[in-house]
């Protein structure tokens, strides 16, 4: 089985070691531990009745939810099978101009999505988004920056990305993992659509939801481009239980407040586990998870984990720029960060 490019492939670690995948505590995936939410179950348990019916092809409830949630009007939103289904709109989008930006290192689907149709993308450095890109000549170029950034964590204020608005034909900004922020600390550019025509933002709730395979997120932008995208996109590719969980998430406030609360002790505690063990450099992080340095290769970690703990952790040999010392891991409970914390600890331990 070739190793994926994701994180969350069980079947690919079950595969290495012989144990069941339920087994398995998966630090590979940036996934909130504490969901899916009783909300979000609840309602797919009413809507089992409707799937005799296709959905609503305008998704009218869930853009109301998601346009009342952000302030807009549903005009400015389109439901989405996962943040992924957009990446081949905004490509087919780019595919008139000159070519994109991408973030070095990146979330892989990103060049994915481009190779699909031949088109030009060249890296940029993480530290040029405060300052300025070293092309001189933009010309019909757009940008893509996803904030906080994967794999590191990093969060840009809105005026650092503001100034970029005016530079490109098109500002891609993915804001999958900006939930897991507090309304006071989040940085996101969504209430900008009205005054920007050429901004795009991209949301998932499949991480702070803990909905992967529901395959459900949306994306804000301008009236035009949203009616245009509807066109083009295949017909019903949100599913009916889909729209009715993601209706009922966005209005949990309950479960908004839990994750806000439980993150951010969780996280430093982890982050003081593993900085405790010499042999890893632990990067500072906004989002839910942990880009780490290690000693040893992240493959051979990896595959340690796996075989003596059944934990799988996510290796970052898809992000090129980083290679083969780093691997990324999810916060998640207290008991599961033990866990991970000790068995690395004693790996380092036993290889002295």
């Amino acid at each position: 089985m070739t190793r994926p490019t994701h994180g969350g492939n069980l079947d690919w670690a079950v595969s290495l070691i012989n144990c069941p995948r339920s087994a398995i505590i998966d630090f590979s995936a940036s996934i909130n531990p504490l969901g899916p939410p009783n909300s979000a179950m609840e309602a797919i348990g009413k809507g089992l009745s409707e799937l005799q019916h296709y959905p609503n092809p305008d998704y009218s409830q869930f853009c109301e939810v998601i346009a009342q949630k952000h302030q807009l009007t549903k005009e400015y939103i389109l439901p989405s099978n996962g943040a992924a289904e957009l990446l081949t709109w905004i490509a087919w989008e780019v595919n008139s101009g000159d070519g994109m930006l991408l973030p070095a290192p990146c979330f892989a689907d990103y060049k994915r999505a481009l190779r699909t149709f031949d088109l030009d993308f060249t890296s940029y450095p993480l530290d040029s988004l405060e300052t300025k890109f070293k092309i001189t000549d933009k010309g019909n170029w757009a940008l893509l920056i996803n904030n906080p950034h994967n794999p590191t964590g990093k969060l840009w204020t809105k005026e650092t990305l503001i100034k970029h608005l005016a530079d490109f034909a098109l500002v891609i900004v993915d804001e999958a993992f900006m939930d897991f922020l507090p309304p006071n600390e989040q940085q996101s550019l969504i209430e900008l659509v009205k005054d920007y025509d050429n901004l795009v933002i991209l949301r998932s709730l499949t991480k702070f939801y803990s909905l992967p395979g529901l395959r459900i997120g949306y994306g804000v932008s301008h009236p035009e481009r949203i009616r245009r995208w509807q066109k083009w996109r295949d017909p019903w590719s949100v599913n009916t239980l889909a729209a009715l969980a993601g209706c009922a998430v966005l209005e949990d406030k309950n479960f908004e407040k839990l994750t806000w609360e439980w993150l951010p002790v969780a996280k430093h505690n982890l982050v003081q586990q593993l900085a405790n063990i010499e042999q890893l450099e632990v990067f500072p992080s906004h989002a839910n998870f942990l880009l780490v340095k290690s000693e040893m290769t992240a493959p051979q970690l990896q595959l340690k984990l796996l075989q003596e703990d059944c934990i799988f952790i996510r290796d970052c040999l898809s992000f090129p720029e980083l290679g083969k010392q780093y691997f990324r891991v999810a916060i998640k409970k207290d008991q599961d960060n033990n866990k991970l914390a000790n068995a690395i600890a004693r790996i380092y331990h036993n290889s002295l």
